[in-house]
């Protein structure tokens, strides 16, 4: 195992991760193709409750938008802990996206999704950080500010026994 035990940062940051989202339609939010775990896209929510709605740059200032990256961050965790049981077994996050919705004359992208990207250094380690693409967007889901895509690494000794999601309406 590379580095840094992710169950023990958690604890030592006092991070409580929220339960795992739900779907809000007919789709799982985590699946594993060998050792890939490709995540859904993932938004600014507890559990299947909104935390953020609007627009970064509009209706919501900066600091908002990088609170509701995190926030999204925080459920593609909780799910990716949910799927394998253990934080533990993630090798490496192999791709960061980070979706935001913005107004056109908005330019502080990189702040916003460092609120992702500063949370998976915290837990997982520098030598972990995943590259990541930073795009903003006109709109996204129920009108969320936010949306996270994450692919993890996942070690070829854990992670593997876990039975894959199924779809379930919520």
């Amino acid at each position: 195992m590379v580095g840094r035990d992710p169950e023990g940062r958690l604890q030592e940051l006092g991070i409580v991760l929220p339960p795992p989202p739900t779907p809000f339609g007919a789709y799982v939010e985590a699946i594993q193709s060998g050792p890939l775990l490709f995540l859904s896209g993932m938004l600014p929510v507890v559990g299947h409750d909104p935390v953020y709605f609007g627009r970064v740059g509009e209706e919501l200032s900066t600091p908002e938008g990088y609170d509701a990256a995190r926030t999204a961050c925080l459920s593609g965790i909780a799910a990716a802990r949910s799927h394998l049981g253990s934080l533990n077994s993630v090798r490496r996050i192999s791709k960061l996206g980070v979706y935001i919705a913005t107004s056109h004359t908005f330019r502080e992208h990189p702040k916003v999704a460092d609120g992702a990207s500063e949370l998976l250094l915290d837990i997982f380690g520098a030598e972990r950080i995943p590259p990541r693409i930073v795009l903003g967007v006109t709109s996204i889901p129920l009108g969320m500010p936010v949306e996270i895509e994450l692919i993890l690494e996942i070690e070829p000794s854990e992670g593997f026994a876990h039975q894959p999601q199924t779809w379930r309406q919520s």
